[in-house]
């Protein structure tokens, strides 16, 4: 009995060591996969520093001759977008700015956005063209310039695009939807609550009145007449708007029909602007690139206001 009691104390003993040895080699591997994991990171780390000053020194020797500034307005045309005007605007005064600068191309490829965004650049753009009479800007639109990236491109001195790009849009859009009947089919009331009489004129899950249409179309008309008016201004002459009024009825036509319509001035790509038309062809990118941190913080920044008028389907005007 005492030789099973002894030899059963022996194997519990024996487990126990081994159990203590397994989690043993399991903290030191844990130990070394966190040593590894943070000596890639430093890594890593100096890799970026290393490379990022390299890179921005190629930046500013190409600088160093006589170039063709190129700013890309891709995307969205939002506040919150790359092709903000805080983005765009910021890198056409730095284009602006070099001394070395001989044009300006705007690249686009946008169906558009905001109108007060597309507007802040269009005034941007006429401003430095007062302050820099020397350099001209030319858009170029490679597969879509639609509505407010069309609004933009108005502002150049000329238009470029490839004869099958997308080019115009000139118009205005609100979108919501309406939940009425689904809320009478569910039995579930809407109540709100406000201090001023049209205050929730907005609101989908309410039936539509309507002077409160009317008055939401003459806001969109009013935002329309301005962007007509500014395309007008921009194109001038070239712009056959008479022989042709569905020009800001919202279509869009092919770059082969837009040159037809006085929408473009020409057929051609970037590299064709900047080497036959800026006599330039070697070109250096302006454009303000965001980096994966400052996309991070913007989207935690995002507002809750934002996010729910974006589920319900309402986004305000925009030219798109």
């Amino acid at each position: 009995m005492s030789e099973d009691k002894g030899s059963g104390e022996k194997s519990w003993a024996l487990l126990e060591k081994t159990l203590l040895a397994t989690v043993g080699e399991q903290r030191r591997a844990r130990r070394w996969g966190i040593f590894f994991k943070l000596l890639t990171f430093i890594y890593l780390f100096v890799a970026l520093l290393l490379v990022v000053p390299i890179l921005d020194l190629k930046k500013v020797a190409a600088r160093g001759e006589n170039h063709t500034a190129l700013i890309e307005i891709r995307g969205m045309i939002m506040a919150d977008e790359s092709a903000s005007a805080d983005n765009i605007v910021g890198s056409l005064r730095a284009a602006f700015d070099d001394p070395k600068t001989r044009g300006i191309i705007l690249r686009i490829n946008s169906p558009g956005g905001s109108p007060v965004q597309s507007g802040y650049v269009y005034d941007e753009i006429k401003r430095q063209r007062a302050e820099h009479p020397d350099v001209k800007v030319y858009a170029v639109i490679t597969d879509l310039g639609a509505s407010g990236a069309y609004y933009i491109a108005s502002a150049a001195d000329e238009i470029y695009a490839d004869k099958a790009s997308l080019v115009g849009s000139i118009g205005v859009t609100a979108t919501t939807f309406g939940f009425v009947g689904v809320m009478e089919k569910l039995g579930v009331d809407r109540r709100v609550y406000t201090s001023g009489e049209h205050k929730a004129f907005l609101d989908p899950f309410q039936p539509q009145k309507a002077d409160e249409t009317a008055f939401w179309q003459g806001v969109l008309q009013t935002t329309h007449k301005q962007f007509i008016d500014s395309v007008r201004k921009g194109r001038g002459d070239r712009l056959k708007a008479d022989q042709h009024p569905e020009l800001f009825s919202g279509l869009i036509w092919s770059g082969e029909q837009a040159l037809e319509l006085g929408l473009i001035d020409g057929l051609g790509s970037s590299s064709y602007v900047a080497r036959e038309v800026i006599k330039a062809k070697d070109i250096v990118n302006y454009t303000r690139e965001e980096t994966p941190l400052d996309r991070f913080a913007k989207k935690l920044g995002a507002s809750v206001a934002e996010d729910l008028s974006m589920r319900l389907g309402f986004g305000g005007p925009s030219l798109r």
